[in-house]
């Protein structure tokens, strides 16, 4: 399988690192999934947001998510990096472009303020000192949420991460543990500190660039792992913004129909429902 994290477009370095565990074709597992008995959740399952900031925006999975926050009738704000990135991003109906640096906490609170959720999928930029956008830009993010009392936010990290580190392959999280360490920074931030704001965090499995299945699920299962279309984890994304019942869950997303190395063979996956 190939395990990509949700990033910018500098990211693309880190994406042909991981290519190298891409195994081509796997004859379909067997794995299947039952539906979870969730507990009953705070809040029943919400309108749509008015207003959501989304930071990571440009491209994969936050570019998806901004087209699917629009057909649920909310307003996007989007932090972007590149004057190509503002005009196209602008031009959207629904829209509103702010030119900012995630590295930059006073870019994205500037950009927040007014907005009602956020939501993050910043990941593989490292600044000129080194720093990771994984934590430094999410860690702004879930401060800027705090400060101006933004009390919905989903972060995005990447199976790997936290209690879930387990389920990645030793020889992809050994290429990716830096990587990981940082998100999973990020997270703990915002599981730890962030008492008062009504998080989620969701962690896909390794992601594609094709149409959306449809089939894949959200799970809590630690141990989950396989693979995920990028269009379907904005889906999900969005549902689980607008579910009441996936405030302060940690979430991982896969599509058990799409066969990987990672998930071959017999394993039952049980799916968090958010309906």
């Amino acid at each position: 399988m190939k395990l990509l994290l949700t990033a910018t477009a500098s990211s693309l370095l880190l994406v042909h690192k991981i290519n190298a565990f891409v195994t081509p074709s796997f004859t379909k597992p067997t794995t299947t999934h039952k539906i979870a008995s969730s507990d009953s959740a705070s809040s029943s399952a919400l309108d749509a947001y008015k207003k959501v900031f989304v930071a990571g925006g440009s491209k994969g999975v936050g570019r998806s998510i901004i087209d699917k926050l629009l057909a649920d009738g909310s307003e996007v704000v989007a932090l972007l990096r590149s004057d190509d990135q503002i005009a196209e991003l602008g031009a959207i109906e629904g829209v509103t472009a702010i030119k900012g640096d995630a590295f930059e906490y006073k870019s994205i609170e500037g950009a927040m303020d007014g907005c009602d959720a956020a939501i993050s999928t910043l990941g593989g930029q490292t600044g000129d000192d080194g720093k990771r956008v994984d934590y430094e830009g999410n860690s702004n993010v879930i401060e800027a949420a705090g400060i101006l009392g933004v009390t919905r936010m989903v972060l995005v990290t990447s199976i790997g991460c936290g209690s879930s580190k387990d389920a990645a392959p030793p020889s992809v999280f050994e290429t990716l543990k830096e990587v990981l360490a940082a998100k999973t920074k990020a997270e703990n931030v915002l599981i730890k500190y962030y008492t008062n704001m009504n998080w989620t965090i969701v962690r896909p499995g390794g992601l594609k660039t094709e149409p959306m299945t449809g089939t894949a699920i959200l799970t809590e299962d630690n141990l989950a792992i396989g693979s995920i279309h990028r269009e379907d984890v904005a889906d999900l994304v969005v549902q689980a913004l607008n579910s009441g019942k996936t405030e302060r869950k940690v979430l991982s997303a896969i599509d058990l129909g799409i066969s990987s190395a990672a998930n071959a063979g017999e394993k039952t996956v049980e799916e968090f429902v958010m309906a």
